[in-house]
């Protein structure tokens, strides 16, 4: 067994190698409308407004981070990255909020996005949109907490449309789904095997709900869990409907680094979506690939959220800029004048 381990660490190097120089891809081109420099002349310290924001906001709780993170993924994943996750229901319809997927949303998290809106809106005036402070926060979630810092397409403009009904069931990638299940969603969106893995690799920070894994532990253990691992988890989740909560990567929770892959590689992923993507043969090559090379992981990284930033976005006349993130502006006048109205009749009742 000793002498098989060199020759283990020299395949897993090899293929590191392989990977990096096959995979690893200069910065991916961006859809009409959106740009690089897109608020240089009307509104230029927009990025240091919301990093400056947030650095205040993850001294105080970095978990928010990942709140962030994930609330940008759920945002783009279902009708695209226009921020209709954020609306509130209306007569308009339902709000993507309620559906069960993302019930576990951080509620803090839409009220971060809209202070931001605010300060950034008083700075500059109602320019930039809440789709593209979300992308920014989002940036700025996976660099204040150890990650690669990179460039961010802007441009894009808030929706005014719901999305249907379960649209969040069909595009969202749940916990219990398998490598199938993922290849076959995020082809959809023109993603592929190193993007799914990549993506994935933002479960380095975050937490999970007991009630996304416990079918990994009752009434039989996951063979593809490690025992000591759900022995802890056991301790945490006693029961199949405990509603405790537990850290994504055991190994630095609060850091954005590679150790999620390293966890996966000792089959410690938490949910059947992290652990399937080292057990089938398709995606091990991969997760071995970032676990042993950060920088590689890093590198793909930022190029699958680059592509992902850009799925479906409204851009130019599309959509509308938004003045509260959480309602859409005709929604915004209905309710004024419905409030002015009231206003009114409590005047002349007092007349």
């Amino acid at each position: 067994m000793a002498s098989s381990t060199p020759l283990l660490l020299i395949s897993c190097v090899l293929l590191a190698s392989c990977f990096s120089a096959t995979e690893a891809q200069s910065k991916p081109p961006i859809v009409n409308g959106l740009s690089w420099t897109f608020y240089k002349s009307s509104c230029p310290k927009v990025e240091s407004i919301i990093r400056n924001e947030l650095k205040k906001v993850f001294k105080k709780d970095v978990g928010q981070a990942a709140g962030l993170l994930r609330l940008h993924f759920h945002d783009c994943f279902v009708q695209g990255c226009d921020s209709s996750v954020l609306l509130d229901g209306s007569a308009g319809g339902p709000s993507e909020k309620s559906e069960l997927p993302n019930l576990t949303l951080r509620k803090e998290a839409f009220k971060i996005v809209n202070n931001l809106r605010e300060i950034v809106h008083k700075e500059c005036g109602r320019i930039v949109s809440c789709s593209d402070i979300v992308a920014i926060a989002a940036r700025d979630s996976v660099v204040l907490t150890g990650g690669p810092d990179y460039d961010v397409p802007l441009g894009r403009r808030d929706g005014v449309v719901f999305a249907q009904v379960n649209q969040t069931f069909v595009d969202l990638v749940g916990p219990d789904a398998n490598t199938t299940t993922i290849l076959t969603k995020l082809a959809r969106k023109n993603l592929d095997a190193t993007d799914a893995v990549a993506l994935s690799g933002a479960h380095t920070i975050g937490i999970g709900h007991c009630t996304s894994f416990t079918d990994r532990l009752y009434p039989t253990q996951d063979p593809t869990m490690d025992k000591t691992f759900a022995n802890n988890l056991k301790l945490t989740c006693p029961k199949i409907d405990t509603s405790n909560i537990t850290f994504l990567d055991i190994r630095s929770p609060n850091k954005f680094d590679n150790k999620y892959f390293v966890d996966l590689m000792n089959r410690q992923g938490l949910f059947t979506s992290d652990q399937d993507l080292y057990t089938d043969k398709r995606t091990r090559g991969i997760v071995t690939s970032f676990a042993i090379n950060e920088t590689l992981f890093f590198e793909e990284f930022v190029l699958s959220m680059i592509k992902m930033g850009q799925l479906d976005v409204l851009t130019g006349n599309q959509g509308e800029i938004r003045a509260n993130c959480s309602a859409r502006n005709s929604d915004n006048k209905y309710l004024v004048s419905i409030t002015e109205e009231e206003n009114m009749g409590s005047s002349a009742e007092m007349r």
